[in-house]
């Protein structure tokens, strides 16, 4: 098994990928080992080169910038690779936090570890611990799942996935979504105890913590919510979780279809996510229940 070689950080910068954390949001919270590796890497590679530009341009840092992102990886990261290859010293940086973490990067950091091309990580700032520690929330165990679809279905079921996992749960969410997701939290997790932290390290920093039900309440009134935005949720608690038995499947497929006047298929679209179980059992069921009103 070949060993992955390191990078000296100690001597005059070696060649190699240099995984930068950038700020959040106050420009200052950068360390010193950013910035000195920062103006000594021959290439910097970023999600967005004008916002990186506010960076590079605030702390003087001369090193040429280029885009890589999403859309442009597939084509650039094997001119990364030579470039590396050929004993380059390249940063890679996001538009804000530690890159991969919902950024671009995974592909590039896999291919160096797999041709044992030097790689280092300059840990710093990253909206996902921050919340979390700002939330007054279990901090021993937790769980990162990143974005949550943008449709409610696939939301439901996406938070289906992780209802039984017994850690806080971190979720990143955008303005125009968050009234509704915290909605789809409520019926899939229950009215679990939660934080709503905004525009983190930034001027108008925010944390709003109660129940799901309390922050529904609270952001369906407020309006659109602006600015970059982080859930989080607490763990189940003894007694939350559902023994999703044939009575109780049929109690709420009933429920859904009658009281709320939901069709058999939304009814049951509902119910898999809400237990997550299969879609395709808990329709037929329903097809059933509703043959024998």
């Amino acid at each position: 098994m070949a060993h992955e070689k390191s990078l000296d950080t100690d001597s005059d910068l070696p060649a190699g990928l240099y995984i930068i954390a950038t700020p959040i949001g106050n420009i200052e919270d950068i360390t010193l080992r950013a910035l000195d590796i920062l103006k000594k890497v021959d290439l910097i590679a970023c999600e967005d080169t004008r916002v990186s530009g506010k960076l590079t341009s605030y702390y003087d840092i001369p090193a040429q910038k280029i885009p890589y992102h999403d859309h442009n990886a597939d084509e650039m990261r094997p001119r990364l690779i030579t470039l590396l290859n050929e004993g380059k010293r390249v940063a890679l940086i996001s538009d804000a936090g530690m890159p991969l973490i919902s950024d671009p990067g995974y592909k590039l950091v896999a291919q160096c570890a797999a041709e044992n091309i030097p790689l280092t990580c300059i840990p710093g700032p990253t909206a996902t611990t921050t919340a979390l520690v700002l939330s007054g929330l279990p901090t021993d165990k937790f769980m990162f799942a990143g974005f949550l679809p943008p449709k409610s279905a696939a939301r439901r079921t996406a938070l289906a996935e992780v209802k039984a996992v017994p850690a806080t749960l971190i979720f990143y969410e955008t303005g125009p979504r968050l009234a509704e997701s915290l909605e789809d939290m409520q019926a899939i997790l229950g009215d679990r105890p939660a934080a709503v932290a905004r525009e983190l390290t930034k001027k108008f920093e925010e944390v709003q913590r109660g129940s799901l039900s309390t922050l529904i309440k609270h952001y369906q009134a407020s309006g659109e919510t602006r600015g970059e935005i982080v859930v989080v949720v607490g763990a189940p608690v003894d007694g939350q979780t559902e023994d999703w038995t044939e009575q109780v499947i049929d109690k709420l497929l009933l429920e859904m279809m009658e009281e709320q006047g939901m069709s058999v298929k939304d009814a049951a679209a509902f119910v898999a996510a809400k237990s997550g179980l299969k879609k395709r059992d808990v329709y037929q069921r329903a097809i059933l229940l509703n043959q024998k009103k």
